[in-house]
Formats: C-alpha cells, sequence, structure tokens
C-alpha cells in the first residue's frame, strides 16, 4: 500500500512541480521571454493542439474537394454523371426490347406466319411490356408459429421486467 502511495506522490510531484522556460538573448544574455510551466500543462496543451490539429485537417478533407484525391472517394460530377447514365441506358434498353419485337412482328407478317388483320402495333408493344408476376404473400403455417412463439417471448418480457420495477 505505502509502496504504491508512494509512486503516487512521486508522479504527482513531477507532474505538477513548477519549472521554468527562458529564453535568452546569447549575445547580451539578457532575458527574452520567460514562462512558468509543470508537466502536466504541457501534456495539456499538447494534447490539445495534437486533437486540433486533427480535427482541422479532418473538416477540411471532408468538406472540400480535396477529398477527392483520396483514393476510394469519387467526385460528386462522377457519381451525377453516372446515375444519369444508367437511366439513360436503362429506358435505351426499353425501347430496345420494343423495336425488337415490332421488328419480329413484321417479320412473322412479311413470312406469312400471322395475318394481317391480327397485325396491331399497340397489342405489340403491350406485350412487351414486362409485368411483375403476381406473388403469394400470405404467411405459411412455419411463419405463423414463429410470430407465435416471438410473442410469447415478449409477453414474458414484459412480465418479468414489470415484475422487477415493482
Amino acid at each position: 500500500m505505502s509502496g504504491k502511495r508512494l509512486k503516487r506522490k512521486k508522479l504527482h510531484s513531477k507532474l505538477f512541480t513548477k519549472n521554468r522556460l527562458v529564453i535568452l538573448n546569447e549575445d547580451t544574455f539578457e532575458e527574452t521571454f520567460s514562462l512558468k510551466l509543470t508537466l502536466m500543462n504541457v501534456f495539456v496543451v499538447a494534447s490539445l493542439g495534437a486533437i486540433f490539429l486533427i480535427s482541422v485537417t479532418t473538416f477540411i478533407i471532408a468538406f472540400t474537394p480535396l477529398r477527392e484525391f483520396i483514393p476510394g472517394y469519387s467526385s460528386t460530377q462522377l457519381k451525377k454523371d453516372a446515375a444519369e447514365l444508367a437511366l439513360k441506358s436503362d429506358s435505351l434498353t426499353n425501347v430496345l426490347k420494343k423495336n425488337q419485337a415490332y421488328i419480329s412482328s413484321i417479320q412473322k407478317v412479311l413470312t406469312g406466319e400471322l395475318d394481317y388483320a391480327k397485325f396491331n402495333k399497340d397489342s405489340i408493344l403491350a406485350a412487351t411490356t414486362d409485368t411483375i408476376p403476381k406473388a403469394d404473400l400470405s404467411p405459411s403455417e412455419e411463419e405463423l408459429e414463429l410470430r407465435a412463439e416471438v410473442e410469447k417471448e415478449e409477453k414474458k418480457a414484459q412480465q418479468s421486467t414489470v415484475k422487477k420495477k415493482k
């Protein structure tokens, strides 16, 4: 016990002992600047300076165009262009599908596979639209059992918290 206490006192005395920093003119030995410091003050000022420097650097990188020079970050203009091109390619793909269906229908008419009276451009284009199939969204028996188990566990948890509060 006393050994730990002695170490603490020794550390405390080292940290809080006042020292004097003096800057002298070398030619005249005139005191230019003088400052009383403790080791703790130097540590605190150095830590705050490092935190300030790190935060300013982070702020500059995060909120200025400098972030584009860091590998892995892309420019906002590049992101906008990519989104715009993705939309254009999607719409061009849809137009291409419609044109392909129209051309294949015309080929059928020209080769005689399809009667002329049945040929209608709107029906061809309507046939090419992708429809989402309806899925059965009703819960299965396993899901209903799981829901019941979860409800029972929640009720038990609520009852135990109510008992603990009392």
